[in-house]
């Protein structure tokens, strides 16, 4: 249990550390603040891509921290702050494909931080990927925010659950990328 609760509060300090830098480099003059006005929610769906990194390992052979890609999609459901998600974290060696659900919270004009939970499934467990080397359940957690007409910026982490084979060690990965609205 203290892995799980160390993990957990490892996640959220570090997705604290990459939201806060974005959220105030994305504010402007027409930026309207989070409380006390109605804040206009980012609520368009993207495909995008990026860079992953995985930053844990699982403590065995073929369990150590790996980079690569990630391509991301976001589709909105319509009158709800809920999203769903699809990530693919890609290397040379594997990839893993993670579906979420996340709820949406506007914090400034067309800028979400979101929350969520979904599952990773592995393509090769004889490798590591940027979320472990087993099918795992994933928490994520990240930020989004439309910069010009059609073009967003993303970054997010996230952290699967017992995610190496032979191990209790939790894997995180923290990703960035830029997508295109439609």
């Amino acid at each position: 249990m203290k892995l799980s609760l160390k993990s957990a509060a490892i996640l959220s300090t570090l997705s604290v550390a990459a939201v806060v830098p974005l959220l105030l480099g994305a504010g402007s003059a027409s930026a309207q603040p989070i409380y006390g006005t109605q804040t206009e929610r980012f609520d368009r769906s993207y495909v995008g891509a990026g860079a992953a990194a995985g930053v844990t390992n699982g403590g065995r052979n073929n369990d150590a921290a790996v980079f690569g890609g990630n391509i991301q999609g976001r589709f909105v459901v319509p009158s709800t702050p809920v999203s769903v998600r699809g990530s693919v974290l890609f290397t040379g060696k594997n990839s893993a494909v993670i579906p979420t659900v996340t709820y949406d919270l506007p914090v400034s004009r067309n800028t979400n931080i979101y929350g969520g939970a979904g599952y990773s499934f592995v393509q090769n467990g004889d490798q590591t990927s940027q979320i472990g080397n087993k099918d795992a359940a994933v928490i994520t957690a990240g930020v989004e925010s439309q910069v010009a007409k059609g073009v967003v910026v993303y970054s997010d982490a996230k952290y699967g659950i017992n995610a190496y084979q032979g191990s209790n060690a939790g894997a995180l990965t923290l990703q960035a990328g830029v997508g295109l609205s439609f």
